[in-house]
């Protein structure tokens, strides 16, 4: 009996074949992406530069998060959702009351002498703070500030902050300035 030979399996487009799957599972597949804060820095303070002055105490909105994402705003708890309520209320002081910051008449192009507010806003988190607790207390920050100026401008110029032009921007954000003090995370919760 003769012996038959075992034919062999052309295997030259298997590697076409896997190439492909691999393509297709790269452009089908997602990836988690961390997202962070889009900040900018204050660049670096020269050596030879004095002590900026102290911030007086009723200037100061001071904010803590725990290690249980609990929000202490003033000393009192707050939830997070009234973060953006109680920042806009303390920094735009209406009623200049005492225990709000102060104001300072200053010449601001676009709008003449007018009375700009020297809040400072204080964030120290936790280090067992969550991440997205975190972002959340920076977002209603944020908004705080984009919301004073959204009607600062349009009651001014009327229309939104985004259709401003740079110049009429420059003047809203001398009024409204962003002044977020982060401190350095302390090992405060368990």
């Amino acid at each position: 009996m003769a012996r038959r030979e075992v034919q062999e399996v052309n295997a030259g487009s298997m590697a076409d074949i896997a190439f492909l799957l691999l393509v297709f599972f790269l452009m089908t597949t997602t990836m988690d992406t961390d997202t962070g804060l889009g900040r900018q820095l204050p660049p670096p303070v020269p050596e030879n530069e004095p002590e900026p002055p102290p911030v007086k105490e009723r200037n100061v909105f001071v904010v803590l998060l725990n290690s249980n994402n609990q929000l202490l705003v003033q000393g009192q708890y707050m939830e997070i959702s009234q973060l953006k309520e109680a920042a806009k209320e303390f920094i735009e002081n209406r009623t200049n009351a005492e225990n709000k910051p102060e104001k300072k008449d200053t010449e601001v192009p676009l709008f003449g002498l007018y009375p700009v507010s020297r809040a400072v806003i204080s964030l120290q988190n936790d280090r067992g703070t969550q991440y997205q607790a975190y972002l959340s207390v920076q977002n209603e920050l944020q908004l705080a500030y984009n919301e004073l100026r959204n009607e600062l401008s349009k009651s001014k110029f009327g229309k939104e902050y985004s259709e401003l032009e740079e110049e009429e921007q420059d003047a809203v954000k001398t009024i409204y300035q962003q002044r977020i003090s982060e401190a350095e995370p302390k090992n405060i919760g368990n």
